[in-house]
């Protein structure tokens, strides 16, 4: 009998392989190695569904919050009932005490605090301008911005209704008084994301970044374990096979992203379909090409994932849907134009969520068909000046 025999590497497509032989020989090397068929097929799934699930509620609301009443009279407590029914809101706390307010804060039992005042009404009545001290949580934007548009509509609505009464008092009609009260009407209308949900905001961008990176991941390991067998060698043609083989499945899973996946979380799609195909069909290539590229340039297994595993949220800063591109540094804003991730969310918002033309976005594709085409041409140079090593001799078998 034989010894225990050690698994063989993936095999990749020799340098005398044609197209079509590339083609099959790399689909055969990613279903043959575990690591790069769960970063390229089944990652991709799980996030979909995963990384949605917690922007499920889309707005935040009830939110807990704490309301210190120095005065206790009708118009403290009527601010209270107002900020009771506002869906923002959460009221848990009602106290005189602010000391008691400040330390739920600290516990992290409330995320803001609203102070009235004493001497509130009578400063009302005399018409004297009022501050109520609204403090909220600043750790969390989403929980800060709650509180704060909460407790002013709330403080807002009470506020109207006071000024109201007192232009009536003076012999207006009640209609005259609410037009004096505001003359100019405001209707504010989201016209990309109607729900002005979170998820609607982050999860369309991030889906381009996340296929980008498990792309990256997949497709460089793969390249990385041609190089440590010495097969990274190959002709033009044999890299075109290569790229087409990876580029295939990353076409699959964009089409799930891009498609139903949007359609299930209901967010925002379709705007301009045929605009968002040409994109995928960009965009995923670019990345295939620029993962092969330095999963060769690095030549090791594992040191792709090393380096990439940290650059998601840089990229995701640099891609300018998080943080204003105006106000980056002068050299990133040159060096994000390196990153498919750049042109390929900006793009993707623009066709996907508000309708543009591929016209409008002829920059952001025209910079992943440069950027992918450069790293498809430094592909055939890959391992030119590295010989395959030597075959190793079979073990001798022993037998009883």
């Amino acid at each position: 009998m034989s010894d225990h025999a050690t698994a063989p590497l993936p095999q990749a497509p020799s340098e005398q392989a044609d197209f079509l032989g590339a083609l099959r020989a790399t689909w055969r090397a990613v279903l043959g190695d575990p690591g790069v068929w769960l970063l390229l097929l089944a990652a991709p799934l799980i996030y979909a569904f995963f990384y949605p699930w917690p922007y499920s509620e889309q707005a935040v609301t009830r939110v807990p919050v704490a309301v210190v009443d120095l005065e206790h009279s009708s118009l403290s407590r009527q601010i209270i009932r107002y900020a009771q029914a506002s869906p923002r809101l959460d009221v848990q706390l009602v106290t005189g005490d602010a000391e008691a307010a400040q330390q739920a804060l600290w516990r992290g039992e409330v995320q803001g605090i609203a102070t009235l005042p004493a001497d509130l009404k009578r400063d009302v009545v005399r018409g004297a301008a009022v501050v109520i001290p609204v403090e909220g949580n600043g750790a969390y934007a989403l929980l800060n911005k709650a509180v704060l548009y909460g407790f002013s509509e709330a403080i807002g609505t009470v506020s109207a209704g006071i000024e109201i009464r007192r232009l009536q008092a003076g012999g207006q009609s009640a209609a005259l008084a609410q037009q004096s009260r505001s003359p100019l009407g405001l209707q504010s209308v989201a016209l990309f994301n109607p729900t002005e949900g979170y998820g609607s905001y982050v999860v369309p961008a991030v889906a381009l970044l996340i296929l980008q990176q498990t792309l990256l991941m997949g497709v460089a390991l793969l390249a990385g374990t041609w190089a440590e067998a010495g097969r990274l060698h190959a002709s033009v043609s044999a890299w075109a096979g290569r790229l087409l083989g990876v580029s295939g499945l990353g076409w699959m899973t964009g089409l799930f992203y891009l498609g139903w996946m949007w359609w299930l979380q209901d967010y925002p799609r379709g705007q301009n379909p045929w605009g968002g195909l040409l994109l995928l069909g960009l965009y995923v290539p670019c990345v295939c090409a620029c993962g092969l590229l330095l999963g060769g340039l690095l030549r090791d297994r594992e040191r792709a994932l090393q380096v990439l595993l940290f650059t998601a949220l840089p990229m995701a800063f640099l891609s300018g849907f998080s943080w204003p591109v105006e106000a980056l540094p002068a050299p990133l804003q040159a060096l994000r134009w390196l990153l498919p991730s750049t042109a390929g969310i900006q793009a993707s918002l623009h066709l996907n969520q508000m309708g543009a033309s591929w016209q409008d976005v002829a920059p952001a594709l025209g910079a992943l068909l440069g950027l992918g085409l450069a790293a498809a041409a430094a592909l055939p140079g890959l391992g030119r000046h590295t010989r395959p090593p030597a075959p190793e001799a079979a073990p001798a078998s022993r037998s009883k």
